[in-house]
């Protein structure tokens, strides 16, 4: 079924939709809608990047040691916080001191899931992340980042001994075991969004297409249905607060699990 073009789309389309086309043609791709593209999760990432990069420009000059603003708050309460939940906390937790170096990226990773989730919130766009190769494509970055900070942090060979268990005569069992552990996480991370993002923005429009409904038919009907028609003023903003809740909840997930892998990763001892 093709999906409904939402405006960022034609807007991206109309911008790059040629060149984006060139590419998939030379790489042998159909896109489904030659039309556009560029599809809407595509054009909701870039609308993502763009307001993000736009938000943390202004806010670096607004920075300030002696007044910090509320927004400056809100955005160190991300990294550091008095439940010792932000992102630079759950390092200190899991690898130590060391784990400063790996807040920018981690960071980064959990403000765009967090930013992709709530995007939807405004009228007439959408959730990247509740379209699966998102989540999947977040996922496979994790997956080469972590492995990447073992790498470096080991070595190849002291990496390697990572996958054999504490035990050398039982690494021919532990080998295949934690490759397909690791692999597993792929797995894990990428549905965990998906679903609970695609689920919330179902719920959402579902009740609200529902609610208008009983709004458009059960008013006609007698003055019990005029009464009704305050329902729609109050249960989407119920879904509404549901998604934020859910948006939030699977960012925190998308952050604290790297967190756990990478710590994982660089470890002394597995």
């Amino acid at each position: 079924m093709e999906e409904h073009t939402i405006w960022v789309t034609v807007l991206v389309n109309r911008l790059l939709g040629k060149p984006a086309l060139a590419l998939l043609t030379a790489l042998h791709i159909q896109p489904a809608n030659p039309e556009y593209p560029i599809p809407n999760h595509v054009s909701m990432e870039l609308l993502v990047f763009l307001l993000s990069a736009i938000f943390f420009l202004w806010l670096k000059r607004r920075i300030s040691v002696d007044r910090p603003g509320g927004t400056q708050q809100c955005m160190e309460a991300i990294l550091t916080n008095p439940m010792n939940v932000g992102v630079r906390d759950l390092l200190e937790d899991n690898a130590g001191h060391a784990g400063a170096r790996f807040v920018p990226m981690l960071g980064s990773i959990g403000i765009f899931v967090l930013f992709c989730n709530l995007i939807s919130v405004v009228p007439t766009l959408e959730s990247p992340t509740a379209v699966v190769s998102v989540p999947f494509g977040c996922a496979i970055v994790v997956f080469a980042y972590y492995n990447w900070c073992g790498l470096m942090h080991h070595g190849p060979l002291g990496y390697g001994k990572h996958f054999l268990g504490p035990v050398l005569p039982m690494a021919p069992i532990m080998l295949p075991v934690e490759i397909i552990s690791n692999l597993a996480r792929l797995l894990s991370l990428t549905v965990r969004l998906w679903v609970n993002m695609f689920v919330s923005e179902l719920l959402y429009g579902l009740f609200l297409g529902l609610t208008l409904i009983v709004f458009l038919f059960a008013g006609k009907a007698n003055a019990l249905g005029y009464g009704l028609g305050i329902v729609p003023l109050f249960v989407p903003v119920v879904f509404i607060l549901l998604h934020i809740f859910v948006a939030v909840l699977q960012a925190f997930v998308f952050t604290i699990l790297p967190v756990i892998y990478v710590s994982g990763a660089v470890a002394e001892e597995h």
